[in-house]
């Protein structure tokens, strides 16, 4: 079965910010927490979400994420307050200390993902190099 995707992402160069380090790949926002939490609700086909990385964009690459059935073998999974991430052996890189967030306003609702690996963004921050 095809996972089906979850949502955009915008991704931000952390400058000036220490992100405190971790173990873990991947650190989830309280707020992020909750939005897997409401996005996997009654959902019991599907056991986390799967970020992964792909070629768009002016800047390169940007992250997707999607529903995930099962753990593939060569995922990173990050397990925090009960939720589940799998990360695509292609992001792994990508995504280390970073900080996963999810942001609400008047205009957008999105995951944003501070990375301080990144080199550069494009001006929407769909899009990053590293």
């Amino acid at each position: 079965m095809a996972a089906k995707s979850v949502a955009t992402a915008t991704v931000r160069a952390v400058k000036n910010r220490r992100l405190l380090p971790t173990r873990a790949a991947l650190l989830l926002t309280p707020s992020a927490v909750n939005r897997v939490k409401e996005l996997l609700n009654g959902k019991k086909e599907f056991v986390g979400l799967k970020i992964g990385v792909r070629q768009r964009g002016c800047n390169g690459l940007s992250y997707t994420l999607d529903y995930a059935t099962q753990k593939d073998k060569m995922d990173e999974e990050v397990v925090q307050d009960g939720v589940r991430i799998f990360i695509d052996k292609k992001a792994q890189l990508t995504l280390l200390g970073t900080e996963m967030d999810y942001v609400e306003s008047k205009l957008s609702s999105e995951f944003v993902f501070n990375n301080p690996n990144i080199k550069g963004t494009c001006g929407c921050g769909e899009s990053f190099s590293v």
